[in-house]
Parts: C-alpha cells; structure tokens; sequence
C-alpha cells in the first residue's frame, strides 16, 4: 500500500520561513513527477508547484514565485518545499501529491493527474 506523509508545518511570524517535507513508502519518488498543492479553509485546492521524475524541470503558481523552491533528495526519497518570506495568505493546509506520469505537464495543477495523496501539514502565518 502507498502511503505518502508531509512534515513541517507550524506557526511562523510574516516573513519567515518554513522546510516543509514529504516522504513516501511503496513507490519510489525518483519514478514519478510530484507537486505541492494548498488549500485554505472555504476555498478550492490550489497548486503549489511541481518537480519532475529527475528534478530538471519546476513549475510555480505565479503567487509563490520567487518565494518559495521545490527540490527533491533521491538518496532519501524525500522531496521538500521550502517557503522563505512567508505572508498570512500562504496560511493553508500543504498537500504532497504524486503524479500517475514521470513529469510535470503543462496542466501540472489538474487535480487529476496525481494518483496519491498525503493527509496535509498545516502552516499558519502571523502578522
């Protein structure tokens, strides 16, 4: 069974930052594209950014560009979002989501395309 888990959410004053991580059991990271998607309380799921199967190619929402970096650890089948001058609206539960295909396609924020989920990490930022 695939199990995919997210750490590094907390509480963080404006214009901190945050590492947030995700690991998985029962497939390999290295096989598959991943993103990170958000979604705040009353509103839609969104896109973070993603990362393709061998991290040469990432895509960013427009919100979070320039802020935040995905990146990935094959030694440790981990992939990471780290989130530097963080704004009250980045406040939301982070999602790691794992993509049925090896890259990130040029729709890379369609729900459907990512096969397993983690359950979230909450990050809260302060003013």
């Amino acid at each position: 069974q695939v199990q995919v888990v997210e750490s590094g959410g907390g509480l963080v004053q404006a214009g901190g930052s945050l590492r947030l991580s995700c690991t998985a059991s029962g497939l390999t990271f290295g096989n598959y594209a991943m993103a990170w998607f958000r979604q705040a309380p009353g509103k839609e799921r969104e896109g973070v950014c993603c990362i393709s199967r061998n991290g040469l190619s990432t895509y960013y929402a427009d919100s979070v560009k320039g802020r935040i970096t995905i990146s990935r650890d094959h030694a440790e089948n981990t992939r990471y979002l780290e989130m530097n001058s963080l704004q009250p609206a980045d406040t939301a539960m982070y999602y790691c989501a794992v993509s049925r295909d090896s890259y990130c396609s040029g729709s890379w924020y369609t729900l459907q395309l990512y096969a397993y989920w983690g359950q979230g990490t909450q990050v809260t930022v302060s003013s």
